[in-house]
């Protein structure tokens, strides 16, 4: 396990230059001043049919300055991090909130947060994804695409991966000196049906995960076993019948409900953009503050909370981007609104003591704002284990994997896909159905659960690109979840409903 950050960046004049950038920015009238310096690079790797098509490797170094003087926000940010730079930005954030203090309809202030000084943190990971060799990586996934191929009904394959490691160091006028390391990897691989049936595929149910290179091998997740089931997937889903639209019972598995829990929990319980800074771009939501505590949002069976210390999250951090220590919390308890999503702004702004830590920017080059921790349905700890909750259901489909997606911009109407629908019937999977979607309200959705997995049924799944505010911003967030069943959904046939 690697517990240190990188003794490179480690190296660089991280307190140096943040002291320079604070007492500059203090010595010129700013109330509030926190300096972040990041280096965040990114590897991508592409393959089709088992051959590369693209790779890159870049790496985002900067610094950014923000300020509070006078009530008024300013920032300014460089890739040049060095003394005279930091000291050249604290100026200009400082004029930056001089000058829009006239134009400023909130009086900007932050909930204070106990002092961490020269404290350190790495996620949780065994392998940095960056010292695999370029061609260990291809060969890891042309070994997976290549196996696919030799299968009847797969015409083509394409296989991506993506990896991540991010560097920050984070001080603040408040005394507070944070360093901290933290590495993710993304990887997905579909076999691809082309012929008279026209076009369908399979992808890997894999998520995203805050591990390194360790991840591609067997001892996590068993690629090699399910890429040794995707071809008979397939080719059941080639032959498989068109739904028939109606109302079933659906067992939903985590690979697909992460994502629902991500667009109808996650983005609804994100507190500015229930009190409407988000509205004239990523929307509101119908989860507003005068329903915290009395909004039914689902059946008594649902308990979802927030949290940025889960290990091997991809929110997962040791402080987050204000200098607020990881934590977690109730969102909604026994089916109730009980909580919301903060950074030390909207904590201030709603009167709230505390922020819980939900502050993040994915660059120096922008400001922190309020961003999704990990949003987890918790698993029934006496629950059922997946075969059971297939056995309990009579008429449903079980869903797998995602797929496509919509949802209005208060995070009330949805519609979902997935990768593959299994009809059960008398409580047995009895083959698998295509062109399915199903449909809800936010409430009746959560409202019909009545059955929820137990802890051998969780999976932790997420994404790499939650995307939000002007200018637009990407966050990895975890979503963990069990399995569960809901009670007669509407599930449409998309196919017809195309045709309309």
């Amino acid at each position: 396990m690697i517990t240190t950050v990188d003794a490179d960046f480690l190296a660089l004049p991280l307190e140096k230059v943040s002291d320079a950038a604070l007492s500059t920015a203090t010595g010129a009238g700013a109330s509030h001043v926190d300096v972040r310096i990041e280096r965040t690079r990114t590897g991508l790797l592409s393959l089709r049919d088992a051959k590369p098509e693209t790779q890159s490797d870049e790496t985002n170094f900067g610094i950014g300055v923000r300020v509070i003087v006078n009530g008024a926000w300013g920032f300014a940010s460089s890739p040049d991090v060095s003394v005279e730079s930091a000291q050249k930005l604290a100026l200009t954030a400082v004029a930056m909130a001089k000058t829009s203090k006239p134009l400023s309809t909130d009086e900007i202030s932050l909930v204070p947060e106990p002092v961490y000084a020269k404290k350190s943190w790495v996620s949780a990971y065994e392998i940095d994804p960056f010292s695999v060799t370029d061609a260990d990586k291809k060969d890891r996934l042309a070994s997976l695409s290549s196996k696919l191929l030799t299968a009847k009904g797969v015409n083509h394959t394409s296989a991506h991966t993506m990896y991540v490691k991010e560097q920050k160091h984070y001080a603040d006028s408040a005394g507070t000196s944070t360093t901290q390391q933290r590495v993710r990897v993304q990887t997905q691989i579909e076999a691809i049906s082309t012929g008279d049936h026209g076009f369908e595929s399979m992808r890997t149910l894999a998520q995203p995960a805050g591990y390194g290179w360790e991840w591609m091998g067997n001892s996590i997740w068993n690629w090699d076993a399910e890429i040794e089931q995707l071809p008979t997937l397939l080719a059941e889903k080639v032959a498989a019948p068109s739904v028939e639209p109606g109302r079933y019972d659906l067992l939903i598995h985590p690979s697909n409900l992460w994502l629902t829990i991500h667009e109808s929990i996650g983005h609804a319980t994100e507190l500015d953009r229930a009190i409407g800074y988000e509205a004239n771009y990523a929307g509101t939501s119908f989860a507003t503050p005068d329903k915290l505590g009395t909004l039914k949002y689902g059946s008594e069976l649902m308990n979802v909370t927030g949290d940025r210390s889960t290990e091997h999250g991809l929110s997962t951090v040791g402080w987050d981007d204000e200098g607020v220590a990881a934590q977690r919390w109730d969102i909604v308890k026994d089916g109730v609104l009980v909580g919301y999503q903060l950074d030390r702004r909207i904590a201030a702004a709603v009167n709230k003591d505390r922020s819980n830590g939900c502050a993040y920017s994915d660059s120096p080059a922008h400001v922190p704002i309020q961003r999704m921790p990990n949003v987890s349905l918790q698993a029934n700890p006496t629950g059922p284990t997946l075969e059971k909750l297939i056995e309990s259901v009579e008429d449903g489909i079980y869903i797998l994997g995602d797929k496509s997606w919509s949802i209005d911009m208060q995070r009330y109407n949805f519609q979902f896909t997935g990768q593959q629908f299994h009809r059960i019937k008398n409580g047995k999977l009895v083959g698998q159905l295509k062109d399915v979607a199903y449909q809800a309200t936010t409430t009746d959705f959560w409202g019909s659960m009545k059955a929820v997995g137990g802890p051998s049924t969780y999976v932790l799944g997420g994404a790499f690109n939650c995307g939000k505010a002007q200018p637009g911003q990407v966050a990895a967030v975890s979503h963990g979840c069990p399995a569960a069943v809901f009670d007669k959904v509407n599930v449409l046939n998309t196919v017809a409903e195309a045709s309309k």
